[in-house]
């Protein structure tokens, strides 16, 4: 009974922990141009913010399960929220861009522990027959995180202030290393194989690069050489680590997981469709306060009904997959989230609220189908040794297309908004609805990705179940 008590308290810490991070990655987004008028930037440069923090979760998740097994789960899970929140008072009382970011950064480290070292504890902790259940439980804050997110960092910006939304980290720290201390077991595995440190430095070198690249077209002002010597050294060293996977007895990502042919288009099908739709919930919550006069507690509301369709779309998915198939699910579903995308560049305060509403409705339904089954594609040949790299891969895979999709709308949107001159309200607007066309375009190619799948697969209740913890994990 005591050992079924603590079972329970134990997901509720997990899912606590994963709710910080997912509400802190949505939260930021309608604060961001209050933070921009308190700090002396641009709110159409803030994007540095959001890509910061889902860079640095992509750079430490390959190392999250090695960590685990050398120090215990429960000292890093430990450690995880003491960075996050760490992070969020750093975050707080930042001066200027470059110190928010800075703190961003040490935040993400911390929210990159938090998901896939609770995923391990409750794998080790629960019997098998027991953990899609009991991760099926730890996913729901996955979808309540974005739900609020918006809404409440709109809320507090208006209330109080921007710092806020980061110090309300702090009380749920405090309560969370309190439960983990008691309540987590987690002894160092007795034998941990060395870490592949090199190829660890390869992979992060090469996304940090990239990543950095697209957002310095952005907002840091480098010159066209130097993004492109930052892309040729990224991709540079993206190979070099192939090839030193290659040759490795125990890589960080064994090149043979790509033998697996829905992995390998599946982890395609999410770099690229992700590129494009993960700049939604950061473009829209500005364009609605820099073009169109939206409150921060307005803009963060119209993100309601993304959140709640995307919820109510979770029922349909597999039945939609097991009647059509994968292939043509996701091509058709990809083409319908591009063009959903698109039609933002339609835009206009003169729009009807009821059709700004339906349109956030159906992007976000489509969204949370594209997602499901991108991620259940992925996952769902995976043998029992390969499951755990498969999934790490698939979650670093998901924040560095966050992080590069909007640092490739930023600097879409910088673009068009030096073509649109002179700069002004109408101007600005141009410049939002050209980006949100190339966005949805850039998702729209990436349906031909999914075209290389068997039209015989279909999906079964149990993988789609896995892949909505991977989702949001």
């Amino acid at each position: 009974m005591q050992q079924e008590q603590s079972r329970k308290v134990l997901l509720w810490l997990v899912a606590i922990g994963f709710f910080m991070q997912t509400l802190d990655a949505t939260i930021v987004n309608t604060a961001l141009p209050a933070m921009a008028r308190s700090l002396g930037e641009s709110p159409l440069q803030m994007q540095s913010v959001v890509v910061a923090y889902s860079l640095a979760m992509a750079m430490l998740i390959p190392a999250s399960g090695w960590l685990a097994d050398r120090f215990g789960s429960r000292r890093v899970f430990l450690s995880a929220i003491v960075l996050f929140v760490l992070g969020s008072v750093c975050c707080a009382m930042a001066q200027n861009l470059a110190q928010l970011v800075t703190a961003r950064v040490v935040q993400g480290l911390g929210g990159a522990l938090l998901m896939p070292v609770g995923r391990l504890v409750v794998l080790r902790t629960f019997p098998r027959e027991q953990f899609l259940q009991a991760m099926s439980f730890v996913a729901i804050p996955g979808l309540i995180g974005p739900l609020i997110g918006p809404t409440l960092g709109g809320w507090l910006v208006e209330a109080a202030s921007w710092h806020w939304i980061f110090l309300i980290n702090v009380p749920v720290g405090l309560v969370g290393c309190i439960a983990t201390l008691r309540f987590m077991p987690g002894e160092p595995v007795t034998f941990v194989p060395r870490f592949d440190l090199a190829g660890y430095l390869m992979l992060a070198f090469g996304m940090v690069s990239l990543s950095l690249a697209l957002d310095g077209l952005a907002s840091m002002g480098l010159r066209q050489a130097s993004v492109l010597v930052l892309m040729v050294f990224g991709l540079a060293s993206l190979v070099a680590y192939w090839l030193h996977a290659a040759r490795r007895a125990d890589p960080l990502f064994s090149p043979q997981l790509f033998s697996v042919d829905t992995l390998r288009i599946g982890l395609l099908g999410n770099l690229f469709s992700r590129l494009g739709s993960s700049c939604m919930p950061f473009l829209i919550p500005l364009l609605l306060q820099v073009t169109m006069g939206y409150s921060p507690l307005q803009a963060g509301m119209m993100m309601l009904p993304v959140a709640i369709a995307g919820m109510s779309m979770k029922r349909f998915t597999t039945p939609l997959i097991t009647r059509f198939g994968y292939r043509q699910v996701l091509v058709g579903n990809t083409l319908l989230v591009g063009l959903t995308m698109a039609s933002f560049g339609l835009a206009d305060p003169s729009q009807p609220l009821w059709a700004r509403v339906l349109q956030l409705a159906v992007f976000g339904a489509v969204n949370s189908l594209q997602f499901t089954a991108m991620n259940t594609v992925t996952l769902k040949d995976l043998g029992h040794a390969n499951a755990s790299s498969g999934n790490s891969l698939l979650s670093m895979v998901q924040m560095v297309a966050m992080g590069m999709g909007v640092a490739a709308a930023g600097a879409v949107l910088a673009a068009f908004t030096a073509f649109f001159q002179p700069p002004g309200a109408a101007h600005t607007l141009s410049a939002f609805q050209a980006t949100f066309a190339c966005m949805g375009l850039m998702t729209v190619a990436s349906a031909g990705i999914f075209w290389q799948l068997s039209p015989e697969d279909r999906a079964s209740s149990k993988a789609a179940a896995t892949a909505d913890a991977a989702d949001h994990g």
